[in-house]
Formats: C-alpha cells, structure tokens, sequence
C-alpha cells in the first residue's frame, strides 16, 4: 500500500472530535460573553437602541452582551474598530446610518477611510425613524415657520449641534440648509448625547435627531418638536408635522442595525440572525424602545442587505453635494 493510499484511509477514518478546531469552535458558539460596539457615546440614539437589543439578544443567546461605547469621529473610530476585529462573531456593531456616509465622505475628504463597507456583513435591522428638528421649548420658536424666519432674517447666527461631521445629525440640517437655501452654524459633538446636552444647555440653538434620544425632555417640557423629516404622522409625536407637510420636501431615516465582520462564518451569522429575531419579536424589548418613543422596523439579513446598499448609493451622491467639511 502505498503513502497516498494510508493518508486517504486515515483522513475517511478520522472522528468526529479530531475535526478542524474552526468547525468545531463554530457548532459552540457562542460559548463565552460577546461584545456589542456602540459607536457613540451613551445618550444617543444607537445607545437607546443598543441596551435593550443586546439584554434580549443575551437572553437569546444564553451569554452575557456587553456594550461598549466607542465615540470618536461621527462614529467612525468604532465602526472601523469592528470592521477590523477578528470575524468570530462576538465583536458586533450597533450601527446607525452614518455608516454608509462616513467612506464617501473620507473620499471628499482626501483622507484614509476608517473602514470600507465591504468589511462589515449585515446582521438585522431594528429601527428607522425620521429625525426631529429640536429646539429648547423656551426658545422664541414656537414653530418651524418662526424657526427658519429667524434663521433666514439673521444667517449664520443660528446654530445647530450634530454627532459629528456627515453623521446622521449632520446630515438632515445639510438637506434643510440646501432645501430652504438657508445658512446655520454647525456644531459637532462627540455623539447624540453630548449634542442633546449642548441644546439643552444653551449652548446650541437647535438639533436634529431620533425621537427616542429626546422624548423624554420633551416630555418634561425642556424640549420642543418643531418639524420631523419622515413621510407619514409620527406615532410618537402625531402633533409634529413633517417637512413635506409644511412644503419643503426633503426625508431622512435614522436607522439603527447590527453588524459584524465581513469573513464572520455563515453558521455563527445564522446564530445571530436567530438571536436578532428574537429581539424583534420580544415583549421585553418592544415596550423598552416604545416608552423611549420608537419602534421595531425590523428587517432579516437579506432585506437589509439590499437596504443598506441602497442607502449608500443614496448618501454617496448628497454627500458629494454637501462637499468638504472640515
């Protein structure tokens, strides 16, 4: 018998626990606690939407999620974090929809990109609610119509705060600017949360961001709704008319979905596609989001998949017309 026939007969007559240890370490997982990047600091919308999706998806999971905030350029020193890690599936992302404008804007930018979309795979997506234009409720500004008055009667004077630069509270006041032909001030922060604490504080005039982020100060009365770029009456805040209602036709969505690294095998993707799921479906998780003022628009891997890359080519092209900012 020679060399070549022994190693066949050894290879068809191995065990199940001599497997490769890649094949085997997939049919545990997950067997340790997995870590869930948020890449703003705490207070915004990915934040909100972060804590209860990761308690549902470790009770799916039977393994402890724990949230990592990871602030930093709009939320790309953490979304590059992930799309670098090792792809084992339990470094995960809870994005937002600055992830497909942060690459274009890199390239108007001239500078390195902080990572490319093809370094991440999408899991779910679990909300997508238009964002609200805010204003202190003591504010002079009792109405959108007072509000872009004021703005136009004095340009540059009025200021607005964001997340960062080209992130998803850039971005919606960039639409309003160009759409009203319009000019304020920009104020980036660190995340949402710094950025609701400036206005709140005085220290800005105005924000855009999701409903959940700021509900409860409007709530409490410290907070006022003028206008909201969504396309129907917003559940949390029917009272608030859109944009289109008031003439100016501009629409932006603030979704929030779950990556991981791209090469992350498809049986551990399969997992949290379950565990994902889950979290849609969970009692807990839904009245958690809706006292926050959103709601579950959740979409499976292949429907989100087609969503994201859709929203990039949207997104690439108003980045290129917002241009260079520094």
């Amino acid at each position: 018998m020679d060399r070549r026939t022994v190693l066949q007969l050894l290879a068809s007559s191995a065990v199940p626990g001599l497997l490769p240890a890649p094949a085997w370490a997939q049919s545990e997982f997950p067997s340790r606690p997995l870590t869930m990047t948020v890449p703003f600091p705490p207070g915004g919308v990915a934040d909100t939407v972060g804590r209860p999706v990761a308690e549902a998806m470790g009770r799916a999971l039977k393994q402890s999620v724990i949230v990592e905030n990871k602030g930093g350029a709009g939320g790309g020193i953490g979304m590059g974090q992930v799309a670098k890690a090792k792809p084992d599936g339990y470094s995960m992302l809870m994005s937002l929809s600055s992830l497909v404008v942060l690459p274009e804007a890199d390239k108007v930018l001239r500078r390195t990109p902080m990572y490319t979309l093809d370094q991440l795979k999408p899991i779910a997506r679990f909300t997508a609610d238009p964002t609200v234009l805010i204003v202190r409720a003591d504010s002079p500004w009792k109405t959108y119509k007072d509000f872009i008055a004021a703005v136009k009667a004095r340009p540059g004077t009025v200021t607005f705060g964001s997340s960062g630069n080209y992130g998803t509270m850039h971005v919606p006041m960039e639409q309003l600017k160009a759409a009203t032909s319009s000019f304020m001030l920009h104020v980036p922060y660190t995340g949402a949360g710094p950025a609701v604490l400036a206005v709140l504080m005085g220290q800005v005039d105005a924000i855009s961001t999701g409903p959940s982020s700021v509900m409860q100060h409007i709530r409490a009365g410290t907070l006022r709704a003028l206008a909201h770029w969504g396309d129907t009456k917003l559940a949390a805040l029917p009272d608030v008319p859109s944009f289109k209602e008031l003439g100016v036709p501009i629409s932006y969505s603030q979704w929030s979905g779950l990556f991981v690294p791209a090469a992350t095998p498809e049986p551990v993707v399969a997992r949290l596609r379950q565990a994902a799921k889950f979290v849609a479906e969970d009692q807990r998780a839904i009245q958690s989001l809706a006292s926050a003022g959103s709601y579950f628009q959740y979409q499976d891997q292949p429907e989100f998949e087609r969503f994201v890359q859709a929203d990039a080519r949207n997104m690439a092209a108003l980045v290129q017309r917002i241009g260079r900012v520094e």
